[in-house]
């Protein structure tokens, strides 16, 4: 049987590279994929473990809102490894508080990474997941939270139990346009950008979770959200309560689930626990 691997996105520094310390602190029996879009820190990171000694990673390079550079990485699995044991989509943005820049294109942006790209990544690594496979997208609780500012009506969409994929891309799509067109409160949606690219970071693990159910039944394929916490990163800031580490011991539990584990599957977690969406 080919050598398991895990993949880790935007793993560089923050709570990716906390995450890929943590498989390996875990005992993860495989190769780990430290990627990152910049190859530069993404080696520079690679040496960071490598001289702590964690022999078993590895750095490749993925840019998560190219999508050619996700199928190129693709082939690398399957050429590789033959497969797909183990992703966790942690690469993210948000803009800081104090950002001038025009909130429509914060929401651009923001979705293009957080959503856009995650997705990306999925329809391009999730063909090669094998049996008893772990899939961990790194959400936030700022999607519960901004859901709870959404109108009667989008909150009803967000949390239908069929909602499908293509319809939680137009629903994402129609939020930049109305964040462009300053429409956004108006229309029922929360006033953040990135709490929103979360909701649907949240809402696509849910779908994924159910089409494993219907197409991959008896695999043993786990697929959750989660919220690492409030984190002490370039993008939290210095006042966050947690260390990257702290923030990387969820998506490393779920990382890590045992073979022949149920749940969860297709949940919210956060602190290990599965959370009310």
């Amino acid at each position: 049987m080919s050598r398991k691997v895990a993949v880790v996105t935007g793993a560089n520094k923050g709570i990716g590279f906390a995450v890929v310390k943590g498989l390996c602190k875990a005992g993860y029996n495989g190769d780990v994929l430290l990627t990152a879009r910049n190859e530069k820190l993404g080696l520079e990171a690679l040496d960071l473990l490598k001289n702590e000694g964690f022999k078993n990673v590895l750095f490749h390079k993925l840019d998560i809102c190219d999508q050619t550079s996700c199928l190129e990485l693709k082939k690398f699995l399957e050429k590789t490894y033959g497969g797909l044991d183990v992703l966790i989509n942690n690469a993210g943005i948000a803009f800081k508080v104090n950002a001038t820049e025009p909130f429509g294109e914060q929401a651009e942006v923001t979705m293009r990474t957080n959503f856009w790209g995650t997705l990306w990544v999925c329809h391009a690594l999730l063909p090669l997941l094998r049996p008893n496979a772990r899939v961990v997208n790194v959400s936030s609780f700022v999607s519960k939270r901004s859901l709870d500012k959404c109108s009667p009506e989008l909150q009803a969409k967000f949390r239908s139990t069929d909602i499908s994929e293509e319809e939680l891309c137009l629903l994402m799509g129609e939020f930049v346009t109305a964040a462009q067109n300053g429409e956004h409160e108006a229309k029922g949606w929360s006033n953040t950008a990135y709490g929103t690219t979360k909701i649907g970071v949240t809402v696509l693990s849910r779908i994924q979770a159910r089409i494993l159910n219907e197409t991959r039944a008896g695999d043993g394929i786990l697929l959750n959200a989660c919220c690492p916490g409030w984190v002490r990163t370039d993008m939290a800031g210095p006042n966050a309560t947690k260390s990257p580490e702290e923030g990387a011991e969820t998506p490393v539990y779920l990382a890590m689930l045992p073979e022949g584990a149920k749940e969860p599957h297709g949940k919210l977690v956060w602190d290990k626990a599965v959370q009310e969406w």
